[in-house]
């Protein structure tokens, strides 16, 4: 029986041009491992969510994204699009963006041919998603200060590596940013000035932000935290503890989870998922997981 045709969609620009220069290696990493594939690449934003759809429409399996956490985001989708309502078409990650904070959530190693490895063992989990306003993610989510962060990051061309996340968010919390939210989740809620609300199916984003510490991509729940708005040397105190996820045992912040979260905002506040800012001005947010939803080709 002939072996099914893997599908690989590259994002070029990810990692600052890391994926466009490493497709020779990805082929001979695929050739060598002996895994029938079709490599396509994206010349244009949310490509990756047709391209991933159509693959999975077409037969290809697995799917594989090429690229970074919002090469992911794409790939996640348009697989969940086309999945209907069972789980989707297993999922490969060859992590080459910056962060990989989901290659990093399920233990997928970031050197090419061991990831490639990964994906020939053929293991699979199957994890929950989130969807915010309508978009689906696997990793993160969040409102404020960290979609601000997302934008100054793009905005940062000469700074490499996951420095240009922490330089970022300095720049952003000098700005001292806030916005007036009203949350309501499962019975409960919070009003108040707010400078962040971080939604998370896993426990890391930015690449060194561990900001839902305790986040388990399969217990059928998002963990979130709010951040109130605080003075901007306070802010700086409690940026380091989110290197380590400390910050959620700060009486300030507010750590939860929930099946649901909806969100009114004033002003309107940019939507980050998975690491792509999709909306820059909503007043109205609603968080929802959707359990079981993702099979992801793992390292274990």
């Amino acid at each position: 029986m002939e072996a099914p045709t893997a599908k690989l969609i590259v994002n070029p620009y990810a990692g600052r041009w890391k994926a466009r220069d490493n497709i020779p290696r990805v082929r001979a990493a695929f050739e060598q491992a002996g895994i029938p594939y079709d490599l396509v690449v994206t010349e244009r934003a949310d490509e990756g969510i047709d391209l991933a759809m159509e693959a999975a429409c077409s037969g290809f399996n697995p799917v594989v994204a090429v690229g970074g956490d919002s090469t992911c985001g794409e790939v996640v989708n348009g697989l969940v699009a086309a999945a209907g309502d069972g789980p989707t078409v297993p999922m490969g990650i060859i992590p080459l963006g910056t962060a990989n904070d989901l290659a990093f959530g399920q233990g997928i190693p970031t050197e090419v041919e061991a990831a490639v490895h990964v994906i020939g063992r053929g293991q699979t989990r199957i994890i929950d998603v989130g969807r915010v306003n309508g978009r689906y993610f696997a990793n993160n989510s969040a409102l404020g200060l960290e979609p601000e962060v997302t934008l100054e990051n793009a905005r940062l061309v000469r700074v490499k590596g996951t420095l240009r996340y922490l330089l970022a968010a300095l720049i952003c919390i000098g700005r001292n940013p806030r916005w007036r939210m009203t949350l309501e989740w499962d019975g409960q809620n919070h009003q108040g000035p707010i400078v962040l609300v971080s939604v998370g199916n896993h426990r890391r984003t930015g690449g060194i932000f561990f900001m839902t510490p305790e986040a388990v991509p399969d217990d059928g729940l998002l963990d979130f935290v709010i951040a109130p708005v605080m003075g901007r040397l306070r802010m700086l105190r409690l940026l380091p503890m989110t290197f380590s996820g400390s910050h959620v045992r700060r009486p300030e912040v507010v750590h939860a989870r929930a099946r649901r979260l909806h969100i009114a905002c004033e002003p309107g506040t940019p939507i980050q998922a998975d690491g792509e800012v999709f909306e820059l001005a909503a007043t109205q947010v609603l968080f929802e997981v959707v359990p079981g939803k993702l099979t992801v080709l793992v390292d274990r």
